[in-house]
């Protein structure tokens, strides 16, 4: 299948019009027609090398939302027509404890799971491209069913942004009334206060500015702490049971463990960088739980998807063209945070000019993961 996208070939190049063959379909693998895909923050770290371990040519996107072309011998879950989603992975081995228990996302297999994208699959070293590209073919393992309840350019950041913040609740067990911090409103941040009151619980919210206090509370926020004020952050001290952290940069976290009652859960999504020295003692004498996690299996991500089409739950979103790409990387870099996420509307690539011309950059065929059976 020739497929066309947007891609980069250093941590410093521009994103730029590639095409490439992805494999012909496999018995129990889907083709999708891409129609939207999310531009994820992690999509910038990953084609700035941030991370160290980018593998070049690089083609982003793992919030992608499209519809079936076509089905592969023995697809049982899917047909031609139907609306679905790839989030972050495309594959795992599907026989170690964690996958068979549902979390794919922390699959101990020889080679771990595979990412959408800068993911090598099971079977060899080759790299995976994701979904800034015009079609893509997963394993029906790893296609998630959209609800009609949802509109398709919104449902692509449920699968990163969504089940990022929804599967730290469900696992340390959000309980309704309980009292839910939220760190950093952003992409990620926005989609937890929907998603915790949407859970039961008391959301309290805290940001760095005072002016985004009355769109976090039309979010669902129960109060909104500035958390430069350090009155204000005195007085919430030990009042959370639970706290999602989800500033994606280097920060001092020592405020935010001050939040947390005895017996909390205080868990990191957004900063995979560092943290300067802190003090565990509030740690040991509050036994405070301080934690980490990664997206989330697939099941769960069907059940945050469901959940936000159930409780009317939606990302804030802009969307933007393909050659726009470059731009919106400019302006994640800048931006400390923002309240909404880009989201690419894929008839801009099949309607791009250099398509079908020498403009276009042929890059290696990758792999997108072996079906294991």
């Amino acid at each position: 299948m020739k497929v066309f996208g947007f891609g980069l070939h250093s941590a410093d190049g521009l994103l730029g019009p590639v095409t490439f063959e992805r494999k012909g379909l496999n018995a129990g693998e889907v083709a999708i027609k891409i129609t939207h895909c999310g531009v994820c923050h992690s999509d910038l770290h990953q084609a700035r090398n941030d991370w160290g371990n980018t593998i070049y040519p690089c083609v982003p996107g793992h919030e992608i939302i499209g519809v079936v072309s076509a089905v592969g011998d023995g697809v049982t879950q899917f047909k031609e027509g139907d609306r679905v989603g790839v989030g972050c992975m495309v594959n795992s081995c599907q026989v170690c404890d964690s996958c068979r228990a549902g979390e794919e996302n922390y699959c101990s297999g020889p080679k771990g799971l595979t990412f959408t994208y800068n993911g090598s699959s099971a079977s060899n070293d080759n790299n995976t491209y994701g979904g800034y590209t015009t079609d893509i073919i997963v394993r029906q393992e790893f296609v998630l069913r959209v609800p009609d309840a949802l509109d398709p350019a919104i449902a692509g950041p449920i699968l990163c942004a969504g089940i990022t913040v929804y599967a730290p609740m469900k696992h340390w067990k959000l309980q309704p009334g309980q009292r839910l911090g939220v760190v950093g409103i952003g992409g990620l941040g926005h989609m937890a206060v929907q998603i915790g009151k949407a859970l039961g619980a008391e959301v309290v919210a805290f940001t760095r500015s005072a002016a985004n206090k009355d769109d976090i509370l039309k979010l669902g926020a129960d109060q909104v702490v500035i958390s430069t004020d350090e009155a204000q952050m005195q007085a919430a001290a030990q009042s959370l049971d639970m706290m999602i952290n989800t500033i994606p940069v280097a920060h001092d976290i020592a405020p935010y463990i001050a939040l947390m009652k005895p017996n909390s859960a205080l868990i990191v999504v957004g900063n995979m960088i560092s943290f300067p020295e802190f003090s565990p003692g509030p740690l040991v004498f509050n036994r405070i739980t301080l934690a980490g996690s990664l997206i989330g299996g697939i099941a769960d991500t069907q059940e945050v998807l469901d959940l936000c089409a159930k409780h009317n739950i939606a990302p804030k979103i802009k969307m933007v063209g393909i050659d726009e790409i470059n731009d919106v990387f400019d302006n994640l870099a800048s931006a400390s945070s923002s309240d909404f996420r880009y989201v690419i509307d894929m008839e801009t690539l099949r309607n791009h000019d250099a398509i079908g011309s020498d403009q276009v950059a042929t890059i290696p065929n990758p792999d997108r993961g072996a079906v294991v059976g």
